[in-house]
This record gives C-alpha cells, sequence and structure tokens, in this order.
C-alpha cells in the first residue's frame, strides 16, 4: 500500500505540478512565448530521442506479449480513423480537424493508464501498461507529427487559395523524427545482444521525472480556461469515442483471445485512456488550434477521474469482467 501511496505522490509531483507551474509562469509573466517553445523542442528532439534509445536497449518482448505493443498501435490508429472519418467532419476549419484527429489519437497510457493499472493490479498490470504505450511515443513522431503538418499546410493552402504543396521529406525527414533514430539504436542494440549498462537504469528513471517537467510546464503556460470553454462542447463527441466505443470494442475482440482478467482489465485502461498532452505539444508545434486539445485533455481526464473509481469497485466486487 505504500508503494501505490509512493506512485500517488510522484503522479502529483509529475502531472499536476508542472502543469500549475506552467500556468502560474504565464499567469505572472516570469515565462514567455519563445521559452515555452524552446522547451518543447528540446523535450521531443532531446529527452525523447534518449529515453526512447534508453527503453528501446532495455525492451525485452516474448512471443506471448508481443500482441500488447501491436494494441498500442491500435490504440492510436483506430480512435484517429474513427474520429476522421465521423466527428472531425463537423469542423470545417482544417487547423481545428487536425487538433481534433491528434487528440483522438494520442492518450494519457503511460501516466494515468499505469497508474490505474498500478493500483488496481499491481506491478503486472503497470508493466502491461507500458508494453502497450510504448508504440505511441514512436507513431507520436512518424505519423502524428505529419499528420498535423498536413492539416496546417491544408489551411495554410486554403486560405491562399493554392494548392497544398508538401514533400515526402517536408513530412517525414525533420527535425521532430530524430526520436525515431533514438529508437532503431536501441533495438540494434537490442538485437546484437549488447547490454544495456546497470548505471543507465537509474539514469533511465531519474530523466523520465526530468522530462514529464519539460513536456508537461509547457503545457500548463499554454493552458487558457477562458479559450478552452469554446470548445468543451465540441469535444463531447471525443467522450462517447473514448469511453465507449472503443472500450465496448476492445472487450469483446480481446475476450474472445483471453481469458486472464489482468490482462483484460488493462486493456479496458488503456482503451479509455483520456487524451494526452502530446496532443497539445503537436498542436503548438503545428500551429493547429491548442485551446481544442486543451479542451480535449481537461474534458477527458475530468471524466477518467471520474469513472476509474466506479470501475475499481467493480472489478474489487465482482472479481470478473
Amino acid at each position: 500500500m505504500n508503494s501505490v501511496y509512493f506512485r500517488i505522490i510522484f503522479v502529483f509531483i509529475d502531472l499536476v505540478l508542472p502543469l500549475v507551474t506552467g500556468y502560474y509562469l504565464k499567469k505572472t509573466g516570469h515565462m514567455h512565448d519563445k521559452n515555452c517553445n524552446l522547451m518543447m523542442k528540446i523535450n521531443v528532439v532531446g529527452l525523447c530521442t534518449f529515453l526512447t534509445f534508453l527503453s528501446f536497449w532495455a525492451l525485452h518482448l516474448s512471443k506471448q506479449l508481443l500482441w500488447l505493443p501491436v494494441l498500442g498501435i491500435l490504440f492510436t490508429i483506430l480512435p484517429g480513423i474513427l474520429g476522421a472519418a465521423t466527428f472531425a467532419r463537423s469542423f470545417s476549419d482544417y487547423l481545428e480537424r487536425g487538433a481534433y484527429i491528434v487528440s483522438c489519437m494520442l492518450s494519457n497510457l503511460g501516466v494515468l493508464a499505469g497508474l490505474s493499472a498500478f493500483i488496481l493490479y499491481g506491478e503486472a498490470g503497470y508493466a502491461y501498461v507500458q508494453l502497450v504505450a510504448t508504440p505511441q511515443n514512436m507513431l507520436l513522431v512518424i505519423l502524428c507529427f505529419p499528420i498535423a503538418q498536413y492539416y496546417a499546410a491544408k489551411q495554410q493552402a486554403t486560405e491562399a487559395k493554392t494548392r497544398i504543396k508538401l514533400s515526402f521529406r517536408e513530412m517525414f525527414l525533420t527535425k521532430n523524427q530524430i526520436p525515431l533514430l533514438g529508437m532503431l539504436a536501441g533495438i540494434l542494440l537490442q538485437l546484437n545482444g549488447v547490454a544495456r549498462p546497470a548505471i543507465l537504469e537509474t539514469v533511465f528513471k531519474n530523466m523520465v521525472h526530468f522530462g514529464a517537467w519539460f513536456a508537461l510546464l509547457p503545457v500548463g503556460y499554454l493552458i487558457d480556461f477562458g479559450r478552452a470553454s469554446e470548445y468543451y462542447h465540441r469535444v463531447l463527441s471525443q467522450l462517447f469515442l473514448r469511453f465507449f466505443i472503443l472500450p465496448v470494442f476492445f472487450y469483446f475482440l480481446m475476450k474472445n483471445f483471453f481469458t486472464d482478467q489482468v490482462l483484460l482489465g488493462t486493456i479496458l485502461l488503456c482503451a479509455a485512456a483520456p487524451t494526452g498532452i502530446n496532443a497539445v505539444i503537436a498542436a503548438q508545434m503545428y500551429s493547429l488550434k491548442v485551446d481544442l486539445t486543451i479542451a480535449s485533455f481537461l474534458t477527458s481526464t475530468a471524466v477518467y477521474i471520474i469513472l476509474f473509481p466506479l470501475f475499481f469497485v467493480y472489478v474489487a466486487t465482482k472479481g470478473s469482467l
């Protein structure tokens, strides 16, 4: 139980406190847009590359657990496809549409879903979530960033009344894709049997907390409750997608293949994870409607915090799903 409390404290330190700090720095004028954008670039190009490199270097996947990263890919791509094909069409502004789609795709797997799985199922649940969450970091740079760039370019072309002009290099070969090199380097060392030095495990654990601040403090800086309120009612469709369509779909899909209650419960927690802060970062980096992603982040997180205790009580009393 002490371990649970310890993790909850770190969630406050690594999730709530940097958001509050960033918001405070903006309100007091101690931080400016230039510093916010610089922190985001350092996080994506530097810290994400390093952490991705270390995590993939130490990642051991058995054949039995190989489907977990596959699910992580589906948890990112499927809601993006559903969102783009349905609710996103209500946005005529391409900056809003792009922000809506990346908000659908990027969820808070590693932090909120991971903590929830740990509280409910212990270390096994937490480890399963990390395997599911790993591909999303990869898809952020090789898929979500290009999508954000595409919609930004499409809006510019619409306003200029010209055709959109984007080359493969402009979309996929930029400095924002550098973390992919870290992933490939880590995989290469792993496949060649090069053991990761033990000291790097300590470095990784410390850098995760450091990286959380570099990622979340700019998000706190960007939060404007007044401007985000314009989009609260327009992102309600995402709640239906996140908390009904995806959990029901993946529950019945996985129930036919797996009977392990820990796995099924963990999959449900991941499927219902709220919008992640990476959606806000992607929107800011490519000049999409940041306020829409913040509205999605705030509303979906609030609903998740309400629903998780109910799910916890149900599992605790029923013992099965």
